[in-house]
């Protein structure tokens, strides 16, 4: 299964996305296009699932931590649904999240790698999202990126057992095999 990008006559805007039905298929707009991507696999559910609960565990009490679906209103032709999220409760909408999150998580499947690992990061990057994460859980392990000055940084990359430290949104360590295993 892979990522398609179906044709249009024009761009998409956010108000075109959300008028597309609830099928299972996880729809995102980038740049006025529509990426369609099918559903993922346990292993990918598992590292959501574990990833979630160790966040939730760790998060202050005005912040939401989200999984997917949910969207993240980036831009008018910019919608994109990370894994993960990390958000104040007070930016939240009925409907969506209107601005950069705190901490944006994508996981790897072999569909998403090029999106997650290019596009989506220039996205948060240029939205200002402080921290970005990407999760292999083949490997298994986490890449994270910290926003300063304006461009993402790379501030850990660790696999297997190797425990990684955040500081942002909120400190929290994590090694990427128990997000696995």
């Amino acid at each position: 299964m892979s990522v398609t990008v179906l044709p249009q006559s024009r761009p998409l805007t956010a108000d075109d996305l959300s008028a597309l039905p609830d099928d299972g298929h996880r729809y995102e707009l980038i740049d006025g296009t529509l990426i369609v991507t099918p559903a993922p696999s346990w292993r990918h559910q598992r590292a959501v699932a574990r990833l979630l609960r160790a966040l939730m565990d760790a998060a202050d009490g005005h912040l939401e931590v989200l999984a997917a679906p949910f969207d993240v209103r980036l831009a008018d032709d910019t919608v994109l649904q990370p894994d993960v999220l990390v958000c104040r409760v007070s930016d939240l909408t009925q409907r969506n999240l209107p601005a950069a999150p705190l901490l944006a998580v994508e996981v790897l499947s072999p569909s998403t790698r090029l999106v997650d690992l290019n596009l989506k990061r220039a996205r948060y990057e240029a939205a200002g999202c402080p921290s970005y994460w990407v999760v292999d859980p083949e490997a298994p392990a986490i890449t994270a990126w910290d926003l300063r000055d304006g461009a993402y940084v790379e501030v850990a990359s660790v696999a297997g057992g190797e425990r990684f430290a955040a500081a942002h949104p909120f400190p929290i360590a994590l090694a990427p095999r128990d997000l696995v295993d």
